[in-house]
């Protein structure tokens, strides 16, 4: 594609889908520029969601299309309330579709304290954070493990 005018690029970018349109720009550097073009993730938010949320939920400061996309389509899988929600091993607190706190990882707590006499003492702090963040994760785990529910029963 690198001797491809910009024009029949963005062509061929149209035909895609948002998940594969949200992988190119790894692919290497023109792709990268060529996916962040905002008639791109327009077209797409226009395709799914219809004229009248495009013109509702058009972007607005320095959010772009892909923005907007983004925080509809996490609306769409999660809801508008403020849910935990687990991608990999990563998990996050999310808001109306945005993200508001990265929470941690699941490989950040995998390791159970062994409470010899030789470990060191750990202070409350940080005793109560790792009793918070395992209760989030669980939540995470519990709204993960019900979506997947549902999907099996669609």
């Amino acid at each position: 594609m690198d001797g491809l005018p910009r024009e029949l690029c963005l062509k061929i970018f149209h035909l895609l889908d948002h998940q594969s349109l949200a992988s190119a720009p790894q692919v290497c550097r023109k792709w990268s520029a060529l996916t962040s073009d905002g008639e791109l993730w327009r077209k797409l938010f226009n395709d799914r969601w219809g004229a009248d949320a495009a013109a509702f939920y058009a972007p607005e400061g320095d959010k772009s299309w892909k923005d907007v996309f983004v925080v509809q389509d996490r609306c769409d899988r999660y809801g508008l309330g403020v849910r935990i929600i687990r991608e990999g091993k990563d998990y996050y607190l999310i808001y109306q579709g945005e993200i508001q706190r990265y929470l941690g990882s699941r490989q950040d707590t995998d390791t159970d304290g062994d409470c010899g006499k030789d470990a060191p003492r750990q202070d409350a702090g940080d005793e109560h954070r790792q009793i918070s963040n395992r209760i989030l994760f669980f939540l995470g785990d519990l709204e993960k493990a019900c979506a997947d529910a549902k999907r099996v029963k669609a």
